[in-house]
């Protein structure tokens, strides 16, 4: 009988490079269509006026950044307590492999490996200063993945997969993750199989899967027919938990890994796209902590949409896993940031 170790992180891209890591902020500021009660701090939470400050955010980046650093390096000593055969990692495709040729709800990746060079054709200091062809080789579990797909497809559940890349090596939640969990450059020994989610749904063609302003917003809203919606999180609930049992019963020890920030401010159609929905973040948290699943069990797209909680789809089907498993989270945190674009939570489910 397998054995399963579930995690709960982040690929939030900002920690990838040198910098203040809330200058989107600022972007805002300068946006005409920005409602004039959230153009000064003094319309503002008073937490978010605090993080704010008066150094524009810098002292609650290095902060932001060092709790973040602080947990990748506790998840990953807790991937190599477990010593896993393989990792399973839930994540979001923004329009890198899946675009208009082709949008599953939910694909396995079972690729042999995959060469990823995350730093070319972007801009600014990566946080390592590694060369701009740099490149990451991130080795797959072909066997894993197809007994996974098998499983999912002996319960009813309809999933896609893929051998090889469509139009981009690795998708950022992907490599993110294992960079991050690989923050102080040691090394990934463990074969990675990802679990794509559409989590962006109705914005994924039109927006290409991109944050944006209220004026970018207002325009792609004129312009583009809304693409149909993702997955229902109730869906992705479900096939966690179908995705726990397939594990349970391969020969392998397996991590299962969501990973995304939870709401996010340029989803918070409500909140302008200033900031995030952090009262929902902090009841779902709560519900986590809890082992309250009823809670996520019951959710639906338009809720998660209302909440700017796309990218949780992916925590969805964790949540499904630990549920069927019957888990409460062992650790778990809640780092609240109004001005980094997102809040973000840690967790670990251990066996």
């Amino acid at each position: 009988m397998g054995q399963i170790l579930g995690l709960g992180i982040t690929h939030y891209p900002p920690l990838s490079y040198k910098g203040n890591m809330t200058s989107r902020i600022k972007l805002l500021l300068a946006d005409p269509m920005l409602p004039a009660g959230l153009r000064s701090p003094e319309g503002w939470h008073p937490t978010m006026r605090e993080q704010w400050s008066t150094d524009e955010g810098s002292s609650h980046s290095e902060k932001h950044r060092n709790d973040l650093i602080h947990y990748f390096r506790k998840a990953r000593a807790e991937l190599d307590a477990f010593q896993p055969d393989f990792v399973l990692l839930w994540g979001d495709d923004q329009y890198e492999n899946y675009r208009e040729d082709c949008v599953p709800p939910f694909s396995v990746l079972a690729y042999d490996s995959v060469d990823v060079q995350p730093w070319k054709g972007h801009r600014g200091e990566n946080w390592w200063d590694e060369p701009k062809d740099k490149t990451f080789t991130v080795t797959g579990h072909r066997a894993g993945a197809k007994h996974l797909v098998s499983a999912l497809l002996d319960e009813g559940i309809d999933i896609a997969y893929a051998y090889k890349p469509l139009h981009h090596s690795l998708g950022h939640a992907f490599m993110n993750s294992v960079m991050y969990l690989d923050i102080d450059r040691k090394g990934f020994p463990y074969p990675v199989v990802p679990f794509t989610v559409n989590a962006y749904g109705r914005w994924l063609i039109g927006a290409h899967g991109a944050p944006m302003t209220p004026s970018q917003a207002a325009k792609l809203a004129g312009q583009t027919e809304l693409d149909p919606p993702g997955p229902q999180p109730w869906r992705c609930f479900q096939v966690g938990a179908a995705v726990a049992r397939g594990l349970s019963r391969s020969p392998w020890r397996v991590a299962v890994i969501a990973s995304s920030s939870w709401s996010h401010s340029f989803l918070v159609a409500k909140h302008s796209l200033m900031f995030p929905d952090v009262e929902s973040d902090k009841r779902y948290y709560e519900a986590l902590r809890d082992g309250d699943w009823a809670t996520w069990r019951n959710t639906t797209i338009e809720e998660a949409e209302d909440r700017g909680h796309h990218e949780l789809l992916n925590w969805f089907c964790l949540a499904g896993a630990m549920a069927e498993l019957q888990r409460k989270p062992d650790e778990s945190v809640f780092l609240e940031s109004w001005i980094s674009n997102s809040d973000k939570v840690f967790a670990v489910f251990r066996p």
